[in-house]
């Protein structure tokens, strides 16, 4: 079975670890896990790396999570792969907001490590990503 890799970008150093550590020990399987810090180095990340899932903060320097999302999801060499945001938005509206902005899923701040696990699986080994 490959090996799936999972992008999590924050630009809070002890969130990046967290969620890290969450994947690590919640949830099944083997991940290569890479990190970024912005929204820029999100996109750049992507399309040289081409990861399976993203994990997306919404709020972050140089271009924010709404942006690096429309951008991933605009590029038809990326469009694919699944992006989730990860934030602490979670007033009415935010979570329309981040799928309209081209994220196909939404986990609120603080992580739930069951409702990572589903977020996860549900995207990460999907026969058509196969």
């Amino acid at each position: 079975m490959k090996e799936s890799t999972i992008l999590v970008v924050d630009d809070e150093e002890m969130n990046r670890n967290l969620l890290v550590q969450m994947l690590t020990y919640f949830v099944p399987g083997t991940f290569r896990i890479l990190e970024g810090v912005d929204g820029i180095e999100a996109v750049e990340i992507v399309r040289r790396e081409r990861p399976d899932l993203v994990l997306l903060d919404l709020s972050l320097p140089r271009k924010d999570g709404w942006t690096a999302a429309r951008e991933i999801k605009d590029d038809a060499a990326t469009r694919e792969i699944p992006v989730v945001a990860v934030t602490a938005h979670t007033m009415i509206g935010d979570r329309e907001s981040a799928l309209a902005s081209g994220c196909d899923d939404f986990l609120s701040k603080p992580i739930d490590k069951e409702e990572l696990r589903r977020v996860v699986g549900r995207w990460i080994g999907r026969p058509e990503r196969a």
